[in-house]
Parts: structure tokens; sequence; C-alpha cells
């Protein structure tokens, strides 16, 4: 084993500069998911991948259709039945890249500066893509085969919810059967290296409120005719209390206390100054709800993430607008259902509604929490790659973001997951997302090593 990882571990080091090159037509496909507009783009992604994995030798590939947009599926099926099937969890989908004048590049341009790949998904996920595509690539070419039996299973629309993957789940259970379900969506920093264990269920949504026909003069109805912008800013307001906590009615109902030791690893794995010190901010709000450290991972929370109405150029346009709206992020409790909070939101919401004034709340995505192995040969597998690579085992932390495919798959196939990351990076989800090479490259190598202990796993 130790000569096909080093002989792997070597074709690595050789092909980097190409590597790097290569990765750029990934990162070229502008693959933005919650935008319509980019359907065809994220669709010519999906294929490109699907050639990629052919070109290894993948069998059975293909852009899989949904009610959205494809799932790449393959499968390399050749070490035997005594070795693991592990179903691999990645992405190829990106954020939209606005603000587009803060950026100092274009977004999909892909350009290396300073050690790190910049281009919007370089980090957030495609880096989980083309890591596993290298990965396998360089243990093929050491010893001709995997050490395990892999499935593909590259999503086209995390970061717009994932609306089609439940019904891909339930329609294709056969075809995803596994031993082990390896999500590589996430971050590894070598020098502070994290496995994320567990996160947060979400509902967003979005809310309009009409009122005039058109535009109308403020002189003429203001005092006259109820302003939509006034019913959005009083709904906004009346969801947190003074100290942060919610007041949508029931929402706390189903929120348990975390257990003493849950409570211990989460205190262990917050960092309040760094989270501080990227907020800009000189203080946590809410103290009065929970400890910071539960705050930010395992209570729930509703935020406005967008808002809209009247006049936005510059000087003042003395108009009562016709219509108003905002977006509401909340991100769940593990105890809480999603399409429970979903109708509440919605029943809440609408109930602003006058007679002069309609209210309606559109739900989008309803995500339950996901829990990952918190010990075990899976998770050593990945602990002991991480150890040899660089040094050190990942701390295990609970994230406050929101995975919706695993919470899926914690709930209708119940398969053991454990996680893994390519690289660090940097302004994820902002203008300037950042690829760290070297964390990239350290990565690789653990990768090969993961598979091989994968492998070694007693079924």
């Amino acid at each position: 084993m130790t000569d096909t990882v080093q002989s792997a571990i070597d074709y690595l080091q050789e092909t980097a500069d190409k590597m790097m090159e290569d990765y750029k037509q990934l990162l070229r496909f502008p693959s933005i998911s919650a935008d319509p507009a980019y359907a065809d783009d994220v669709k010519a992604c999906a294929d490109w991948i699907v050639e990629q994995l052919q070109a290894l030798g993948f069998d059975n590939c293909e852009a899989i259709a949904t009610d959205g947009l494809p799932v790449v599926y393959g499968e390399w099926l050749k070490a035997g039945a005594d070795k693991p099937t592990v179903l691999v969890y990645s992405h190829y989908d990106v954020q939209p890249v606005d603000p587009l004048p803060l950026w100092h590049s274009e977004p999909f341009e892909a350009v290396i500066r300073d050690g790190a790949m910049i281009a919007r998904g370089a980090s957030d996920n495609k880096a989980g893509v083309w890591g596993n595509l290298k990965t396998f690539e360089a243990l093929l070419r050491a010893n001709a085969r995997l050490p395990v039996n892999i499935k593909i299973m590259f999503e086209g629309e995390e970061e717009s919810g994932s609306p089609s993957i439940r019904d891909f789940v339930l329609a294709n259970k056969e075809r995803l059967k596994a031993d082990l379900l390896l999500n590589c969506d996430g971050d590894l920093a070598p020098d502070n290296p994290k496995l994320y264990y567990g996160g947060r269920g979400m509902v967003t949504a979005q809310v309009r409120v009409s009122g005039p026909t058109a535009d109308i003069h403020s002189g003429l109805f203001g005092g006259l005719v109820q302003n939509p912008l006034h019913v959005a800013g009083e709904i906004i307001s009346s969801f947190h209390d003074a100290d942060g906590r919610i007041k949508l009615p029931a929402y706390y109902d189903d929120v348990k206390e975390a257990a003493p030791a849950e409570k211990e690893r989460i205190e262990a794995g917050f960092q309040a100054d760094s989270l501080l010190e990227s907020a800009g901010v000189p203080g946590f709000w809410g103290d009065t709800i929970a400890p910071a450290a539960e705050r930010a991972t395992v209570y729930p929370t509703l935020d406005i993430v967008g808002m809209w109405g009247g006049y936005q150029g510059p000087g003042i346009k003395t108009i009562i607008p016709a219509e108003a709206g905002f977006k509401i992020t909340m991100r769940l409790a593990p105890d809480q259902d999603p399409t429970k909070i979903s109708a509440a939101l919605k029943q809440y919401v609408e109930s602003f509604a006058t007679d002069t004034v309609t209210v309606e709340c559109n739900i989008g995505e309803e995500a339950w929490y996901f829990q990952l192995e918190t010990d075990g040969p899976w998770l050593e597998a990945v602990q002991s790659a991480i150890e040899t690579t660089i040094g050190k085992r990942a701390q295990l932390v609970r994230t406050g973001g929101s995975i919706p495919i695993l919470g899926e798959f914690n709930r209708l196939i119940g398969l053991p997951i454990t996680a893994f990351a390519y690289g660090h990076g940097e302004g994820i989800h902002s203008p300037n997302e950042a690829l760290d090479i070297e964390s990239f490259f350290l990565s690789l190598q653990a990768a090969v090593r993961l598979y091989h202990n994968l492998g070694e796993v007693a079924l």
C-alpha cells in the first residue's frame, strides 16, 4: 500500500502545474444555479465533468436530469465485493458573483495570484469536484485500480437550496446504495484543520407586499393610501424582540437543549474572537437567549437577507411604491421540522394583509439538519489521513450552516456519513473567492491516503 500511496503522491506533484491550469477549464463555467439565466451553463458544466469521469475509466457516467438541474453520476466498482463502496458527494454549482465591481479580476476568468486560484467556485465547491477527479487519476496511474468502489454524485443545485434533491434521492435509492457517504463540501485549513460533523436545517422565503396598482405621488396620496414599504417594515420589525429572540409563534417549541457532551464539543470549536473580527462588530447580539457558541450552531435563527421597494437611485423620488418585499433565511435547530416551520412562517407573515394591502409569502427551501459520524472506523480513516499528511488531527466542530443533501440522506437512506475537504478558501460566497493552492495539494495527498484507509475498513 505504501508504494502505491507514494507513487500517487509523486504523480500529483509531477503534474501540479498542469493540474491547476486544467482546473481553470472547470472554473470558467458560470454554473450559477440560483439564476435561471445560467441554466444552460450549469448543464454544460455537468456534461464537461461527465467527460472527465469517462476519461478516467468510470462507468455509467451521465448528467442525470432532475426537475431542476442535473446530478452528475459515475461509478468505478472494480475493487471487489469485499471492499467498501463509497458514495462521494460534492457540488459543481456556484453562488452569484454580485457585487461585480468588488472583484479584482473577472469572476470566471480563473487566475492564479499570490499562491491562490481566484474565481467563483474555486473553493466552494469545485475544489471538491476537481480534487476527487485528480485523486482518482493519481491512484489509477499508480496502481491501475482504486482501493475502494466509488460512486460519484456531484450536485448542481446546492447553492440554490437543493430543491430537486429529495425527489432525486427517492427515485435513485438503488443506484445510490453504498457503505458510506463521503461529503466533500467544506474547508480544510492545514494550520487549524476542522471537520464539520453537524449543521442546521433551513427554510427560505420571499415576501411580496402589494398595494396601489402603480407607484403613486406621495404628495397626493401620502396619508391616504397604505404604503407597502411601511407594512414590510412592520413585518420585519415584528420578528425579534429587543434581545434578539424570535417572536414567531411556537418557534422554539421543538428546540431541545444540547446534551452536556455536545455543549462541550460546541464550545471547544467556537472561535468568538475570529468571528467578531471577521464580522467587524464589537460584540454579539442575543446573549440572553443562550451562549454564543450554541446560538451560532444549534439554536434557530431568522434573518432578513434582502429587501426592496420604492426608488433606489440617487436623490429622492416622491412616490409611494406599488410593491415592496424582502427575503428570509431561517436556520433551524436539530429537532425542528422545516415543513412545520415554513407553514407557521407563511401563516404569520400573511396575517399582516389588510383591506388595502396584500401580503404573499412564498416558501423556497425546506431542509433538515444533518449529523455525521463523530467516532468509528469511517471517521478514523479520515483523521488518520489528515494526521499523516499535516501532523495533526482535525477538530470536530458543528457548523451553523446547512447542507440539504446530507439531511435528506440522514432521513431517507440512513447511510453513515463522514467528511473530507479539499483545501482552504477565502472569500467564499464573496468577491475574489480564492483557493490556497498549497493547502489544496496537501489535501490531495491526504485524499490519496484517505481512500486507501477506507479500503482497509472491514465490512
